[in-house]
């Protein structure tokens, strides 16, 4: 069959089910889950994955969900994705009451786009004209949060990372897939086939530890938290020693600041993450903020210890399958709207260090990311044109014998092997 017939097949489908793919994303946005606790959104995925006849296999890093699509042959295995997680915006009008969780970050729409995906190929028959495999994976915790809660599980022997992605990575989940794509929902309506570097960053658990005493009598006491206030303040005065071009950033929150009130406080909890744009940068910014926050201990004779956790990578482009997908970018919307990508603060930068990697972008939400305002303006934009730009590059990568996905394979210089990643980033021995 020729190539705009499946791509035409694939399409009709996807136009055909764009009121069920909208009201799965609907259904994810009204009922938010935070990382590593998406439990409610996996089952609603592995509904729709029943709905259409696909095995899964769950559990994956405690929520995911995998399943797959065959082809006639297995030549190229690629994988689709989507994040199951939500972040924190308690004034969120669909914030969950009691987790404070709100799906201010558009990973709604990566599931439902990932499943109309599934949808578009199961149901349009395309997938016996294709020479490879589709893998669909609902990925935990992209979002980097809750650090204690996640330090928590890693000391349990739950997890050993942050996001989910990197989780899947250390299980072996990617061990046979050759490329990965996955969109995400951004304000505006302007759309981008992804784009580089980013922005990495290390993660830290600070504790500050002093004496308790009472607090008419904070002279027989050490007071954890003016401990904290110093080192907080240390940081801000190393700000202007960090390069612009380094793009650093430090954004502490201070999680726990005492016990009681008429007691001083001696346990003071602080997450924050160090970012930069180099990881030469994120060492050299890491470092620094160590020392300025083990200063404020000194200061006060206090304790200080600090938990740096692996954060996220910078992301790496193949250019041919980046070019395959602006292609279809082109086909879908006015020119004037596609612009250059620019990269982010993600684990999907992870992977694209191991295999060819598509972060794309799509506009159709307003507000502000993270924020109780965030909402989908543009439906057709944000789920189906998303869904639409997807399925037409898988059918490229795989039709015609997967030329288009060998060419991608065997274009792609991996930065790191798996191996390497979790000895070097990940800081697991082997």
């Amino acid at each position: 069959m020729e190539l705009q017939e499946l791509k035409n097949r694939a399409l009709a489908s996807v136009d055909k089910n764009a009121d069920r793919i909208i009201a799965i994303g609907e259904s994810i946005f009204a009922e938010p889950e935070l990382g590593y606790k998406e439990f409610k959104t996996a089952e609603k995925v592995k509904q729709v994955f029943r709905d259409l006849g696909y095995c899964y296999t769950d559990g994956h890093a405690i929520t995911g969900v995998i399943a797959t699509a065959k082809g006639k042959e297995s030549k190229i295995k690629i994988a689709v994705m989507g994040e199951l997680d939500a972040v924190v915006a308690p004034g969120h009008r669909c914030a969950d009451p009691l987790t404070g969780a709100a799906h201010s970050c558009g990973h709604f729409a990566q599931i439902a786009t990932m499943l109309g995906v599934a949808m578009a190929l199961k149901e349009s028959g395309v997938m016996i004209d294709l020479s490879g495999d589709v893998v669909f994976m609902a990925v935990p915790s992209e979002e980097a949060v809750e650090l204690e809660y996640r330090n928590s599980l890693i000391q349990a022997g739950k997890i050993s990372f942050l996001g989910g992605k990197q989780e899947f990575i250390k299980l072996g989940l990617f061990d046979d897939i050759d490329m990965m794509m996955m969109q995400h929902t951004m304000i505006g309506d302007t759309v981008t086939s992804g784009g580089p570097g980013g922005m990495g960053f290390v993660a830290k658990i600070v504790h500050y530890i002093g004496k308790e005493a009472h607090a008419a009598s904070p002279d027989q006491g050490i007071n954890a938290l003016n401990a904290a206030k110093l080192g907080l303040t240390a940081i801000d005065a190393i700000r202007d020693t960090f390069k612009d071009e380094d793009g650093v950033r430090v954004h502490p929150i201070i999680t726990k600041g005492g016990n009681l009130v008429n007691v001083v406080p001696a346990d003071v909890h602080i997450e924050t993450f160090v970012r930069a744009r180099s990881y030469d940068a994120i060492k050299d910014a890491s470092f620094k903020v160590n020392r300025a926050l083990k200063a404020g201990a000194d200061a006060l004779g206090a304790e200080v210890n600090i938990f740096d956790i692996p954060g996220y990578m910078l992301s790496v482009e193949e250019p041919f399958y980046k070019s395959l997908f602006e292609k279809n970018l082109e086909q879908l919307v006015p020119a004037d709207k596609i612009k250059p990508g620019v990269g982010f603060t993600t684990d999907a930068s992870d992977v694209s260090n191991l295999i060819p990697t598509i972060h794309a972008t799509f506009g159709g939400a307003a507000g502000i990311g993270h924020s109780s305002n965030y909402e989908i303006e543009d439906k057709n934009l944000a789920y189906i044109i998303a869904t639409k730009a997807m399925v037409m590059t898988v059918i490229d990568l795989l039709a015609d014998d997967a030329a288009n996905g060998i060419k991608v394979k065997e274009s792609f210089h991996a930065p790191m092997t798996k191996e390497q990643y979790l000895r070097d980033w990940g800081k697991l021995s082997n």
